[in-house]
């Protein structure tokens, strides 16, 4: 696939981090090698006590476009993930461009790599489908690109691209687990597309692969509570605990994964409101239906 040129469309993309020393100078490695950089790019401290600031100081001294944002200290939370502090991350870095407007806006997370030609192809995205509204790729997890698991209607967390008409009409999005699924629902609603644009050359890689970050079992049981967070049906959710005991760790995943949706539903965490959920649902629904018919065809 050709892509086009220079976009029309501008964009800020946002890099949280978080002690990200180890792997945040990949990251940003791969953004100095883009063949094309964003307008501007917000280099978003979350509260760092390692040299990670220091990394990203340093770039953005060689770099015009790039900014480095420190958000201010706050109180150490038992679970940084469980309160979607990246997405309050993100949100507190938009305000702090106050009247300044781009077309597309951007969250990054700061364990990536990513090819010369990712903003390149993303944004060619939007400029040929003015119906899309959230964009992002898939990610590998090892160097010879094994794709991590994710569905093709879904864009991982990791790479959310936004147009702005679609922020504007999606905001203000609950900080709680399932967030990055809420979203999409909330633009599908308003009548916007949402797809992963595909990198059949070179995929983006996740340095830190998805539910690692302080182990697999906690990173299931987070999904599961994440599930009740966005309100999966019970069906979808007992299917995707069987599909997740298939991974590693085998049987653990899918039990982790149940338990955390029953422990999140007991105590009646917060979730989307009930015209998301019920969109949802009937989405999931539709397509249990159609894999049921595909099963039964073979």
């Amino acid at each position: 696939m050709a892509v086009v040129g220079q976009s029309r469309l501008t964009l800020a993309a946002a890099v949280v981090f978080l002690n990200e020393e180890r792997l945040l100078p990949r990251m940003l490695a791969s953004l100095e090698r883009q063949t094309r950089p964003p307008e501007l790019l917000l280099l978003v401290d979350d509260g760092s006590e390692d040299g990670s600031t220091l990394a990203a100081a340093a770039f953005a001294d060689e770099h015009s476009f790039a900014r480095v944002l420190e958000r201010p200290k706050r109180p150490q939370s038992r679970d940084r993930l469980a309160q979607a502090a990246e997405l309050s991350a993100f949100r507190w870095a938009l305000e702090q461009l106050g009247n300044e407007r781009h077309d597309v806006l951007a969250k990054l997370d700061a364990d990536l790599e990513l090819p010369p030609d990712f903003f390149a192809r993303i944004m060619a995205a939007f400029e040929s489908d003015h119906e899309l509204g959230i964009a992002g790729s898939e990610l590998s997890v090892t160097g010879d690109g094994e794709p991590e698991h994710s569905q093709p209607w879904h864009v991982r967390g990791a790479t959310k691209f936004y147009r702005a008409r679609c922020w504007q009409a999606i905001e203000p999005l609950p900080p709680i687990l399932g967030w990055d699924t809420i979203d999409e629902t909330r633009a599908r609603i308003n009548g916007w597309q949402v797809r992963s644009v595909p990198f059949p050359e070179q995929t983006p890689r996740h340095l830190r692969p998805t539910g690692s970050h302080d182990g697999a079992v906690r990173g299931f049981r987070r999904r599961g509570a994440a599930a009740w967070g966005y309100g999966a049906h019970p069906l979808h959710v007992l299917a995707s605990a069987l599909v997740r005991t298939r991974h590693r760790p085998l049987i653990l995943g899918g039990l982790a994964y149940l338990g955390g949706y029953l422990q999140a539903a007991l105590r009646r965490a917060p979730r989307a409101e009930p015209a998301a959920r019920r969109y949802l649902r009937r989405e999931q629904l539709h397509r249990l239906q159609g894999a049921f018919l595909r099963g039964g065809a073979r």
